[in-house]
């Protein structure tokens, strides 16, 4: 086996792209009104979506499924070898199905349509050929059919299954904005992911609360303020007043320049040392919104005031550990 040669790698490589580039054109060049219709099929759909393949299609098959999940439409993917051998049972009446197949003849998949008839089960068919037995069968057929395949030998599947895997995508995303779903209906279905912890974790669910927050009274010390932040390791404390309303916050670089600016430190109070307008923010508000807000600002602490009195602290820390970026 001889060595490639860069150039010649890369040649091929953006053959690769610019065939299935000019396949994805082809094919959303042959869009009509049957997309439409299985836009409606989905979205009228009472049941699941389920989507079914074989071999290479299985695999689209299964990644389309996964894409409709995520946005709105509940699906699952069944292998239809698997379903002429009880699997069949996981669809119901009220399903829409979405089977793929290039040829439109491959026969585990026909082998489901019999059921599908019987039951008045409504169907989708994703085909390279409008002619065949699958395409003439199905309730609405997006015609994926490309005109050539990126493998120099025109076999394994490559053009045709991107065509098909980017009908899947318009499919879903046509669905997902008929059905005016949000980021945050995304977030709901991805609450491990990244987006998930942004739009679904809130301050209230990272702050400290009750004894962990540290407070002094407008009228405390410099030495006792100096102990409360000590003990409660946030590098900050909450400033109030005598009734528990919120009026300020001390800070350790609060502390370095009081002990440089004032003649008597140790006899000085909050009153005299503290910040007057710091920022907070609510136990509502988004743990992304605290992070920005630390960001923009440039501090690592943030009091939660609710009626005006500190409730909680919520530190850059809690953030990051969370997972919020």
């Amino acid at each position: 086996m001889r060595r490639a040669e860069n150039s010649e790698v890369l040649t091929l490589a953006k053959q690769v792209f610019e065939t299935e580039a000019q396949a994805l054109h082809y094919v959303a060049s042959k869009l009509n009104d049957q997309f439409a219709e299985a836009v409606d099929l989905v979205l009228e759909c009472k049941g699941r979506v389920v989507v079914t393949g074989m071999g290479k299609s299985g695999h689209i098959a299964n990644k389309i499924a996964a894409t409709l999940a995520s946005t709105g439409t509940p699906a699952f993917f069944v292998h239809p070898g698997e379903a002429s051998h009880g699997d069949l049972g996981m669809i119901i009446r009220d399903d829409v199905v979405i089977a793929i197949s290039n040829s439109g003849e491959t026969q585990e998949v026909l082998a489901l349509l019999p059921m599908l008839k019987r039951f008045g089960i409504l169907f989708i068919a994703m085909t390279g050929r409008p002619g065949s037995t699958l395409a003439k069968a199905s309730t609405a057929h997006l015609d994926v059919g490309v005109e050539k395949e990126a493998c120099p030998l025109g076999l394994a599947p490559t053009s045709s299954t991107t065509a098909t895997l980017a009908m899947g995508d318009a499919l879903a995303v046509a669905a997902l904005q008929y059905r005016g779903f949000t980021a945050e209906d995304f977030a709901l279905s991805h609450p491990g992911g990244t987006l998930g912890k942004r739009l679904l974790i809130l301050v209230s669910d990272l702050m400290h609360v009750g004894n962990a927050v540290p407070r002094v009274t407008i009228d405390t010390s410099l030495p006792d303020a100096i102990t409360e932040i000590t003990a409660k390791t946030f590098g900050i404390t909450a400033v109030t007043h005598s009734d528990g309303t919120f009026c300020g916050v001390f800070s350790d670089g609060d502390i370095r320049r009081a002990i440089g600016t004032h003649s008597q430190p140790n006899t000085a109070t909050m009153r005299e040392l503290m910040s007057t307008h710091p920022k907070t923010i609510t136990q509502h508000h988004l743990a992304a919104e605290a992070l920005e807000l630390m960001e923009k600002h440039k501090v690592t602490s943030l009091f939660i005031i609710e009626n005006n009195k500190p409730i909680g602290i919520i530190h850059l820390h809690d953030l990051l550990r969370a997972g919020i970026t």
